[in-house]
């Protein structure tokens, strides 16, 4: 259920851009050398394979498989580099229109920064954060309104797609951006991304400078993303940014809670984790055990279970999310609304949920390629018999910050759970609870 990039539409238009437009294909030099072939050939038969024998719905959504392959596999003698061959690997599986079943390209030489981060809130992209000193500081302010990105319409139905294109299938040194400020002013800017070349041959050896700096590089990503609470009044606010949390960080953050009458949960932006993160916090949350949902797949159906464990909070819950909140911060959630356990609030969730299963695989023989496919091997249906796949939560009450709520820093929505909680709460104050850190640049 771990959460990841998709490949949908964007992926599947690009690839029909490089083999319809004669132009397009004019201003190329080159083709794929014969390795080159060999790799990407290589890569779509492991795609097809992979799904073939492991996706949930063994009818493959009524796709013909095979026919699709032959289509996706004449695409290869006409790409032009390694990255038109990765988008014709990830349109091929851009068919099922599923949102963890997608490719995972091969690492690159180099690292992309874009220095800043944006988020949907209702329909529209906002800007909400930017990283000092880089460029995008100097062109982009927190709350601007995302109008396109590099000529695409910054939509909800586009945001997970553009987002895997421009982040992982084709990180680009610079992007071209229409933006809208909260006073209504549109401007057009280029942000150029901070590029570090990468070793090709990393020394993974203990105690190595690649080894040590790979190691401090996942220790700082840790920390950002860790689970805090903050006790305010007669509410804690648990802060929960992915479901990477073991049963004795759950009980410790449940204990903060039972000293309190109102537990704020704020899984606003979190993309999901670990199944067994998820059943320790509902078992948590509940004086009995608790059946998330039906786990569907291929060949079997499985509940899956929050199992009561330890003293429960048994006090008020509220419960945040919005557009990017995914897989199993819906879950819960959802949860939370059927067995009438507590009160959601903020937008409606990424509508992305399912299970999938990562393949590691490689190509090559002197020199070997790695990379991944990610394979949905199961759908999991709601108690109320439906699965939030494309759907997402709908919360029990909506609430959106504005642009200019972004600009000032306010955060409008924790204002309003706290208020729910009995607790005052200065918007501006509420927006510093949990501030952003951006992961230093190694």
């Amino acid at each position: 259920m771990k959460r990841r990039y998709e490949i949908t539409a964007i992926a599947a238009l690009m690839v029909c851009a490089l083999f319809t437009v004669p132009a397009l294909r004019a201003q190329q030099q080159q083709t794929l050398t014969k390795v080159q072939q060999y790799q990407i050939t290589d890569m779509l038969q492991a795609a097809y394979n992979e799904v073939k024998s492991n996706y949930y719905d063994p009818q493959l959504q009524g796709l013909d498989w095979k026919a699709r392959y032959k289509k996706y596999s004449a695409m290869i003698d006409n790409a032009h580099n390694l990255g038109e061959g990765f988008r014709i690997v990830a349109a091929f599986l851009s068919g099922l229109k599923d949102t963890h079943t997608f490719f995972d390209p091969p690492g690159r030489a180099a690292s992309f920064d874009t220095g800043y981060r944006f988020a949907l809130v209702g329909d529209a992209w906002f800007i909400t954060q930017v990283r000092p000193k880089s460029d995008a500081e100097a062109k982009m302010h927190i709350g601007d309104q995302v109008v396109t990105v590099d000529g695409f319409n910054a939509n909800r139905n586009d945001f997970n797609d553009l987002q895997y294109f421009l982040n992982a299938l084709a990180p680009q040194a610079s992007t071209q951006f229409d933006l809208r400020s909260p006073a209504g002013e549109e401007r057009q800017v280029v942000v150029n991304s901070a590029v570090k070349p990468h070793m090709r041959v990393l020394d993974l050896r203990t105690h190595g400078q690649d080894y040590n700096d790979l190691v401090r590089q996942e220790e700082n990503e840790e920390h950002a993303t860790r689970s805090r609470v903050i006790e305010k009044g007669d509410a804690a606010i648990w802060k929960l940014q992915q479901f990477d949390v073991d049963i004795r960080e759950v009980e410790k953050e449940i204990s903060i809670a039972r000293k309190h009458k109102t537990l704020i949960l704020d899984l606003r932006g979190n993309p999901g984790g670990y199944t067994d993160s998820l059943q320790w916090i509902v078992g948590s949350l509940f004086d009995h055990d608790v059946k998330i949902a039906d786990r569907v797949g291929r060949k079997e159906h499985k509940p899956q279970i929050g199992k009561h464990h330890g003293d429960p909070f048994d006090g008020k819950l509220i419960v945040l999310v919005d557009g990017g909140s995914a897989s199993s911060s819906e879950l819960l959630a959802r949860v939370i609304q059927i067995e009438h356990r507590g009160t959601v609030i903020g937008d409606r969730t990424a509508g992305a949920v399912m299970e999938a299963k990562h393949y590691s695989e490689e190509s090559g023989d002197d020199v070997r390629v790695f990379y991944g496919i990610s394979v949905t091997d199961a759908n999991l249906i709601m108690t109320d018999g439906k699965s939030l796949e494309k759907t997402g939560v709908v919360p029990d009450e909506l609430l959106l910050p504005t642009g200019a709520d972004l600009a000032a820093g306010r955060d409008p929505v924790l204002v309003r759970a706290a208020e729910l909680a009995g607790v005052k709460l200065d918007p501006v104050e509420a927006g510093k609870m949990f501030p952003f850190e951006w992961v230093p640049i190694l």
